[in-house]
């Protein structure tokens, strides 16, 4: 069933409850449904609507969902893009919500909608290289909402702030799975900490980076309704959890992927299990000390659109992998992620993986994050490099860093460049963009202040 006909019945069932909270106002789930149907009518009536997917260039967050529903409704496939990316102009658009009623002569095409249907596509979010469209089916899609449902205990009853761009990934199944089940969405578009204090008066769950938790943390409102935070995208600092629970706040965090949907979820500190359904394995080879993580499951993705290239393998078996790297690992223990192996520093003979650096630092008072990446070296091949976001503070002093940083890693690990910067460049989902922060380095940013 497409999700536009799930969100039919609840417009049908409980009319009045807000469905959508945006930046221009709310929508009862009556009223977003026939946005939603007026839309589909204006769409059938377009030519050729439907021969491929069709890409959403709209800026507010509410007539992002209608018009990835309307799609959807008619049997097609939405791919929520950034407004400000350029997209093929042969490719069938959404650029604006029509005004007025629909066409009279307008009828929905005879589709039948299948599980197998490729009825999703959404922009990967990785923190290296260009993003990419990947598209899924419609039971890669909207199969895993029940289980995240148990896992999270997000229901019809629930306030759900999604306080990102839904073209991620992240945020985007985020909105779309509380609609889903009848929840209420509150979507303000882009991540803006100053709007916390009254978005989380309303909201009892949210979705979001790690790297805006602590933020989330210090907007909580005394006595406010939020019990849930579901966290991915990235590896959950020190003590974040911890702080949650002192506030009330459960945090249930996981590990996944654009590619691969949810991989592994830990709901309460104790480790990455494996997301139900889902089968994992580590492929380490010999005389490794760490493998590739790959996932088998209902939730993986068909690919890239138009043939993209990308880190997305596959083997004949239905396993998948995103060539990320983990210790080995037995089914019933945690998974315990080490990064992304693309990203590995070789410097030399020996082997960097940046999150294991970055997490040494991350709790250090004056870093607000860090990003590690490899700089070029005549005779190493490639010394660890580290940058320091500071926001407006100063920067720690670069003998402190490099202090803590003799006593929690190897020689090998340590950096041997320093730079700080105000504020990190990030993916839309919030994640350092760890490929834009090395291109800047190459190339003399000078906002990158080397520490001496």
């Amino acid at each position: 069933m497409p999700v536009a006909a799930r969100i039919l019945r609840h417009a049908a069932t409980h009319p009045d409850r807000t469905a959508v909270c945006g930046p221009l106002g709310e929508w009862s789930h009556a009223a977003f449904g026939r946005r939603i149907e007026d839309l589909a009518a204006h769409l059938a009536a377009r030519d050729g609507i439907l021969d491929e997917p069709v890409a959403i260039s709209l800026a507010d967050p509410v007539d992002q969902l209608t018009a990835a529903l309307a799609v959807d409704l008619l049997g097609g496939t939405p791919l929520l893009c950034d407004p400000a990316r350029n997209v093929r102009q042969s490719a069938p658009r959404v650029d604006a919500i029509p005004s007025g009623p629909p066409p009279a002569h307008a009828a929905r095409p005879a589709h039948v909608p299948a599980p197998g249907d490729l009825a999703w596509a959404c922009f990967s979010s990785g923190s290296t290289g260009r993003p990419r469209a990947v598209v899924r089916t419609r039971a890669s899609w909207t199969g895993s909402f029940e289980p995240l449902s148990e896992l999270t205990g997000i229901g019809s009853g629930d306030v759900v702030l999604v306080p990102g761009p839904l073209q991620s990934s992240l945020y985007g199944f985020a909105a779309v799975h509380a609609l889903a089940v009848g929840a209420t969405v509150l979507a303000p578009g882009r991540w803006s900490p100053g709007s916390l204090p009254r978005l989380l008066r309303r909201a009892t769950a949210v979705h979001l980076v790690p790297h805006s938790l602590p933020a989330l943390l210090e907007a909580l409102p005394e006595g406010g309704p939020l019990r849930t935070a579901v966290v991915g995208g990235a590896a959950l600092g020190p003590g974040l959890r911890e702080r949650a629970a002192a506030a009330g706040v459960r945090v249930v965090s996981y590990y996944g992927a654009t590619e691969l949907s949810f991989v592994a979820v830990d709901t309460d500190g104790t480790g990455l299990r494996p997301f139900p359904g889902v089968e994992i394995e580590v492929r380490t080879p010999p005389g490794q000390r760490l493998g590739e993580v790959w996932a088998r499951s209902p939730w993986l993705a068909e690919g890239y659109l138009a043939g993209a290239a990308g880190p997305l393998l596959a083997d004949g078996d239905g396993w998948m992998s995103v060539g990320d790297v983990a210790e080995p690992y037995l089914p019933g223990e945690a998974l315990r992620l080490r990064g992304r192996g693309g990203g590995a520093i070789q410097t030399g003979g020996a082997t960097v993986v940046p999150e294991d650096v970055e997490d040494v630092f991350r709790s250090v008072a004056g870093v607000g994050d860090i990003v590690v990446v490899g700089s070029p070296h005549p005779d190493l091949g490639a010394v660890v490099t580290a940058v320091v976001e500071v926001g407006t503070g100063m920067p720690p002093e670069r003998s402190a860093l490099e202090a803590i940083a003799r006593g929690g890693l190897d020689a090998a690990q340590r950096p041997r460049r320093w730079y700080a910067v105000q504020n990190l460049p990030r993916t839309p989902s919030g994640k350092p963009a760890r490929g834009l922060v090395a291109a800047r380095l190459a190339g003399g940013d000078p906002a990158l202040r080397r520490l001496a």
